[in-house]
């Protein structure tokens, strides 16, 4: 059978209007297509056309999984930020004008569809190119592979089941032709999976870039597609495409019903090719000398001598460090993360010059402060040995906690004895922060935030300032500072490269496979223990039986499984990962039906600031597991099916 070309909403979304209308645009054309590929100048642009609809997730007006979710929380009325994803988090999608829509790009979403039809376009012509060596094309011919490949899957964690673009539709196609339905997402995984296979076993794809930023980083390498494969087929292992009975009404048509385009029941076997293709690329990986990153004292000013100092910086810089990044994979250079720096960063010392300082205004609520260990290593409601019910309630700062809070100062003990990536990734009210600030502040000492009424990092204004209490200290890099006026200006930020996929997620991703698989064991234990190793942490074991009320939960599969949930959620805090995990474990509608909360900010008593409040009732149905598809696609493709529930 003929493989499945285009539907008619690509068609009609390039001509912007009727398919009669497209058809007889395509014609003149075509000359500028052959005029694309007739030398290598031209199709090399026609090549970074295919990578320029790689998401901007470092910009967090562009990721959908930084703001639609509940990682963090925006003033109402918000400012400064597009509401278009918050929007979805506050329970505001539609079916008639879709916010964030990939499949037709309206309201901050990109035209997924279109940048198929590039990718399609340039593998088709690409070999008619004379003036270029055959290893160079062939490179740019796996590089598309790969684009093919993720631009399906993030359609696919979007909206399930899709048509498959496997080639484009030739002029003078019927109208018949061009009504194209969703297939099976079994059939779209394994689509994903042939694309990244035909590009991995390319030969002149490399296995990483070696070197410091120029023209080559961010270009896909091998290290990169076998990590996808790896994302790819852990996801469709994953209980939202495997074994989902709550979407068994979206079926194929047919006189005896149809088929669900999701299979209600679960096929173990998914999770053993999963592992596989975890394992083989954490060893590429490794042959090619990627680790996890850990503290560097030559990047880093000399007087950071601290154990404890040490630790911290080196979770940050497993995502920050753009240039000796031993651990990420995938940097995504199409997308660097400079603003997001300012928007994060809170006022630690002196007053910002009103547009150019500190904004602070991607606020976590408590529930991402609740979600990370003890320093023991387990949850804050299992640990034997720590005030769970005393969390809200205020305690002094002695000497001892002169890393973590401000000595001799009040805050909740929420704050104290918690693990080191609480105090990497989040900052607080009399909560330490390291460097980042210079001239009258010394770059050598210990700054701390000052958040409650009239202080530094307190409101401002109207906008400016944490609706939570909270700042994501993790995402912003050593090399970003701010002078003694307080000003953290686009002059001396430091971007970096989005970090797309890192070794940890990798050994998580491994872990979670081989649970699934032979349950709780020494080599399941590994891959967890090596993540919590660099972020200061005993393992597992020692963890659970020591700490923990449910001292033998690590023994079971199931309790294994909601640790290693957690350990990534912890893990990977902020990198736009919680948003798809939680869907894919089939998670969301229980943690995203949860209050936002936060602190009394505008408050300055430390017992009056320490309040928490409800800033939303957040909702999340089972039909949000899935983008809904617009109307007037709808109407264009009378075989398209609609998501259920919308």
């Amino acid at each position: 059978m003929k493989n499945i070309k285009i539907i008619a909403l690509i068609l009609v979304l390039l001509s912007g209007g009727s398919c009669k209308k497209y058809l007889d645009v395509v014609p003149d054309q075509v000359g500028t297509i052959d005029n694309a590929f007739t030398q290598r100048s031209t199709a090399e642009k026609f090549l970074f056309t295919c990578y320029s609809y790689m998401p901007r997730h470092g910009d967090m007006n562009n990721n959908p999984a930084f703001n639609a979710g509940d990682e963090v929380w925006y003033m109402d009325p918000i400012r400064d930020v597009d509401p278009d994803y918050w929007n979805i988090a506050r329970g505001m999608q539609n079916v008639g004008n879709p916010l964030g829509s990939y499949w037709t790009g309206k309201n901050q979403g990109i035209k997924m569809f279109t940048a198929l039809r590039d990718c399609n376009i340039f593998l088709a012509n690409i070999d008619k190119v004379r003036d270029m060596e055959a290893i160079e094309r062939e490179r740019w011919k796996a590089e598309v592979l790969f684009l093919k490949a993720y631009y399906n899957f993030y359609l696919v964690r979007m909206y399930g089941p899709i048509p498959l673009i496997k080639e484009n539709l030739p002029v003078g196609s019927s109208p018949e032709e061009v009504q194209v339905p969703r297939v099976h997402v079994d059939s779209c995984f394994s689509y994903m999976v042939q694309l990244l296979n035909e590009a991995a076993a390319n030969d002149a794809l490399p296995a990483k870039i070696v070197g410091t930023e120029g023209t080559e980083l961010g270009r896909i390498t091998k290290s990169i597609v076998l990590a996808l494969k790896a994302k790819v087929l852990v996801t469709a292992a994953s209980p939202l495409f495997n074994g989902n009975s709550d979407f068994a009404n979206l079926k194929t048509e047919g006189k005896d019903g149809g088929v669900p385009l999701i299979n209600p029941v679960a096929d173990a076997k998914k999770w053993e090719v999963a592992a596989a293709a975890c394992k083989e690329a954490i060893d590429f990986c490794h042959s090619n000398l990627y680790s996890l990153q850990r503290y560097n004292p030559a990047l880093n000013p000399s007087w950071i001598v601290n154990d404890t100092i040490k630790t911290q910086l080196g979770i940050r810089m497993a995502v920050t460090e753009k240039e000796f990044n031993t651990e990420v994979i995938w940097a995504n250079t199409t997308s660097r993360a400079a603003d997001l720096q300012r928007w994060t960063m809170p006022i630690l010392a002196g007053g910002a010059v009103s547009g150019s300082g500190p904004k602070g205004i991607l606020a976590p609520p408590i529930k991402m402060a609740e979600l990370f260990y003890t320093k023991n290593g387990v949850p804050i409601t299992e640990d034997k040995t720590w005030d769970y019910a005393g969390r809200f309630q205020l305690k002094t700062a002695t000497p001892a906690d002169t890393f973590y809070i401000r000595k001799n100062e009040q805050t909740v003990k929420l704050h104290f004895d918690r693990e080191p990536r609480f105090y990497a990734d989040l900052a607080f009210d009399r909560g330490v922060w390291y460097g980042n600030w210079v001239n009258n502040y010394s770059i050598g000492n210990m700054l701390f935030v000052k958040a409650r009424r009239a202080e530094f990092a307190a409101r401002q204004g109207v906008s400016n300032f944490s609706v939570t209490g909270y700042w994501i200290k993790k995402l912003i890099n050593m090399g970003t500072v701010g002078a003694s006026d307080g000003n953290v200006t686009g002059s001396n930020q430091n971007p970096y490269p989005w970090p797309e996929i890192r070794l940890a997620d990798l050994y998580l991703l491994y872990a979670e496979a081989l649970n699934e698989v032979n349950g709780p064991g020494a080599e399941t234990y590994r891959w967890i223990d090596e993540v919590r190793n660099r972020a200061g942490l005993p393992t597992v074991a020692y963890s659970w039986e020591n700490f923990s009320n449910q001292s033998t939960r690590h023994t079971t599969k199931t309790g294994l499984r909601d640790i290693i949930h957690q350990e990534r959620l912890i893990e990977l805090a902020f990198e736009g990962q919680r948003f798809w995990d939680l869907r894919r474990w089939r998670e969301a509608h229980i943690v995203l039906n949860a209050p936002i909360r936060g602190w009394s900010t505008e408050q300055q008593d430390p017992a009056a600031y320490y309040k928490p409040v409800v800033q939303w009732s957040q909702t999340f149905k089972l039909r949000d597991y899935f983008w809904p598809i617009d109307q007037d696609e709808m109407l264009r493709n009378k075989k398209l099916l609609q998501n259920p529930g919308w």
